[in-house]
């Protein structure tokens, strides 16, 4: 990571805490040395960053920096709210994560300040059993989706059976109970679709697949136009998949 960027990174940990935080915690999520977040700490208020605290004490970042105010009406904050409590609990770890401090960054600089501890969010969001929170290895997914870049998994399917595949990541498409790799697999030369919960990635290639991401989604669209269907429900409901659907990486 450059110094820009963990520069900004250090700044989404300040703004994603209320409290002080100290330099050995702000350490050890950026992978540096304290020294090195006492220099960063210093350059950002040589930048103007109204940040308060000092060493052995802990850091809180004032408000203001950086994002405008916004003037989000109560449904729209409701919505945000409701939203990012979704992803909060049913993402993979980095994706919660980002939820998080993305509310943070959002209450803190909206127009009428920062919400209160004494004022809970009138919409809260609860996961079922069946809404499983996403393994680990989802946001290497979505790295790949952003990069365009091949990935290898093995896949268990309905009936138990493992192939390995090498295939092009174009999106996953969140159910309420199960998530779906729509993707490219070059064993079929067709487009698939795989449950990530079956998923074990195997490696993340450096090679950009052919072509773009944005035209595999169009012509993925175009030919899978019932995609929405095809996992409604769970298969182990028994009425999975539905009649005339194809299975997410059936052969």
């Amino acid at each position: 990571m450059s110094r820009t960027g963990r520069l900004f990174e250090l700044i989404s940990l300040l703004r994603a805490r209320r409290m002080p935080v100290t330099a050995q915690y702000l350490a050890r999520e950026l992978g540096i040395s304290r020294r090195s977040v006492y220099r960063d700490i210093e350059t950002l208020r040589s930048l103007g960053a109204p940040l308060d605290g000092q060493a052995g004490i802990g850091y809180r970042l004032g408000e203001g920096f950086f994002l405008p105010e916004f003037a989000f009406s109560s449904d729209e904050l409701d919505a945000v709210i409701l939203g990012l409590g979704w992803v909060r609990q049913r993402a993979d770890p980095a994706l919660a994560q980002g939820s998080e401090r993305a509310l943070a960054k959002i209450l803190s600089a909206r127009k009428n300040g920062p919400a209160t501890n004494d004022a809970p969010p009138a919409l809260v969001t609860a996961a079922s059993a069946s809404e499983r929170k996403d393994p680990p290895q989802v946001a290497l997914l979505r790295d790949a989706i952003r990069r365009q870049r091949k990935v290898a998994i093995s896949y268990e399917d309905t009936h138990g059976t493992l192939s390995d595949r090498a295939v092009w990541p174009i999106a996953i498409v969140y159910f309420d109970d199960v998530r779906v790799l729509a993707a490219w697999c070059e064993r079929r030369s067709a487009f698939r679709h795989f449950r990530v919960d079956r998923v074990q990635l195997t490696t993340v290639s450096e090679e950009r697949y052919p072509g773009g991401r944005l035209s595999l989604a169009r012509q993925w669209r175009q030919q899978d136009r019932d995609w929405r269907s095809m996992m409604t429900v769970s298969d182990t409901s028994g009425r999975y998949p539905p009649t005339g659907a194809v299975a997410p990486g059936a052969l």
